[in-house]
């Protein structure tokens, strides 16, 4: 009933005042909804999604941040990550701000235990501590590779030769990717250069052979390192 009124009163000042007042009448409405704007810096709105869609990808810029950022090498987090939790090392990635340890530049490294379990382990990319330790028990990683013929670090030196620079990713990684190298045991390998260029390279994780998969002009390119 108190709407219906509120309703009568907005059409009949638009009658009497013009639609100036009627503007103002409806914006004294009883609804507080109907007040607020239609977005706020909270929510998300038309023209939100749109800028979403067409923000570049900042994939590049963590890593480059992450690469100037480290001062334990690869070696040395794996091998900090081994006394932790001992195994094989599949993967290794360097996070250059990481929200579960204030903000720090980590490796996140996971481990295929001896004792047959898999495990995350976080170092300090500044001081090589072991940040965290923790039994994962994903199940894509009860599937993922647990070891290839070709080690993490041959793998890493011979993308490192091809590309020199900051590794800041690497993975054994088996996965169908719908492109003609899937299903192939492979190391991924992510670098930033010291020719200021990022590039993605994979290794053959039976005969250590490098392609050149894509550097940062985005276009992919093939190339082999013998």
């Amino acid at each position: 009933m108190k709407r219906n009124v509120t309703i009568a009163a907005i059409t009949a000042a638009v009658l009497i005042g013009g639609g100036a007042a009627g503007a103002a009448a409806f914006a004294d409405s009883d609804d507080d909804r109907d007040r607020a704007p239609a977005t706020s810096a909270g929510s998300v709105g038309p023209a939100d999604d749109k800028d979403a869609d067409e923000a570049p990808d900042d994939r590049g810029d963590d890593r480059a941040t992450a690469a100037k950022n480290v001062r334990v090498s690869l070696d040395r987090a794996v091998a900090a990550a081994l006394k932790s939790a001992p195994g094989t090392v599949t993967g290794a990635e360097l996070d250059a701000d990481d929200d579960d340890h204030e903000g720090r530049t980590v490796w996140e490294l996971d481990v295929r235990g001896s004792d047959g379990k898999w495990h995350d382990v976080a170092v300090d990319a500044t001081s090589g501590k072991v940040l965290k330790t923790r039994e994962d028990d994903d199940d894509r990683d009860r599937h993922a590779p647990r070891s290839s013929a070709v080690t993490l670090d041959r793998a890493a030196a011979a993308a490192l030769k091809t590309a020199p620079g900051t590794i800041t990713s690497i993975d054994l990684d088996d996965d169908d990717d719908g492109d003609r190298r899937g299903g192939v045991l492979r190391w991924d390998v992510d670098i930033e250069g010291k020719d200021g260029k990022q590039h993605e390279l994979r290794v053959d994780a039976g005969n250590g052979k490098v392609t050149v998969d894509r550097d940062d002009d985005g276009d992919d390119r093939d190339g082999d390192d013998d």
